[in-house]
Formats: structure tokens, C-alpha cells, sequence
């Protein structure tokens, strides 16, 4: 189908899963998760999570809200991976869903934070350049897919 490996790494440091991020085109991080274990002995599915990029951060506050007011989601988390923000969740059936929009910077995978999605958008870009900019690879996602475009020729 296309898909190639666009990052990996141990979930929680040495000796957790790997999870693995596959994408068809090179301007995306990820459309497919996989996780090499943890899963049931029968599990209903064998995807880690559905992922749905949207125009900008101010929709995914607004996925959040929607959620929060629904009440049939599950397990509902704001989360950043530098890369981007993302609210995840559960749906009535039992899938993982994120909703995501990119930052404007690219970060070694697996990551994993927190965002206030009630603080201001300029707050969260914020706070989120001070936790990642030490880490492996942190730079512009521009030169990110740049690279990525490379391994798709």
C-alpha cells in the first residue's frame, strides 16, 4: 500500500513495546500506529489508533470541548508529542481515536506530554518548545519532511 517507516522507538525507554509509525505520504508523520505487544489474547482489533489531522490547534480544543460535553467518549487526553497536539480517546466501541494538528516542529518519536487546552494558543506553543527542545532531533518539521520526502523517492 505505500506505507513507509516514518519513526520508531521503545514506548516507555528499554524493554517496553516499540511502536511503530507508518505513513503513505511524506508530509505526514503518521497514519498507522502499530505496537509489536501488550495487546489481549483477543483483542477486537489489532490497530492501536485511528488518527485525524485537522487545520489547526483551535480544533482540537474544540474536539476536546465536544467530547467532554458528549459523555460516550472515553479515557480523554490532551497530548503532545512535539510534533504535534492531539486529544485522544476512546470511542463507544472500544477504538483508540486521535485528533490532531501539527506544531511547527519535529521531535524523535515515541514523546509524550500534556497540554492545558484551556491556556491560550500561544501558551501551549510555548510550554511545548520548553518541553521538547532538548530532545533528540527537535528542529523545524519543514526539514522533517524534507528528509522523509527523500525516502519516498
Amino acid at each position: 500500500l505505500g506505507f513507509r517507516i516514518s519513526d520508531r522507538g521503545p514506548l516507555a525507554g528499554d524493554g517496553s513495546p516499540e511502536i511503530v509509525f507508518m505513513s503513505q505520504v511524506p508530509t505526514d508523520h503518521h497514519q498507522l500506529a502499530f505496537v509489536g505487544a501488550g495487546r489481549d489474547d483477543n483483542p477486537p482489533n489489532s490497530v492501536n489508533h485511528f488518527a485525524f489531522r485537522v487545520e489547526s490547534l483551535d480544533d482540537v480544543k474544540e474536539m476536546k470541548a465536544r467530547l467532554d460535553n458528549d459523555g460516550r467518549a472515553q479515557n480523554i487526553r490532551p497530548l503532545t508529542h512535539g510534533n504535534a497536539w492531539s486529544v485522544y480517546f476512546t470511542d463507544p466501541e472500544g477504538n483508540g481515536v486521535e485528533v490532531f494538528c501539527d506544531s511547527p516542529w519535529h521531535v524523535a518519536q515515541p514523546q509524550v506530554g500534556t497540554w492545558n487546552s484551556d491556556a491560550s494558543n500561544e501558551e501551549i506553543e510555548a510550554q511545548t518548545r520548553r518541553d521538547f527542545e532538548k530532545e533528540p532531533q527537535f528542529g523545524s518539521i519543514d526539514a522533517f519532511y524534507e528528509a522523509l520526502r527523500s525516502e519516498f523517492e
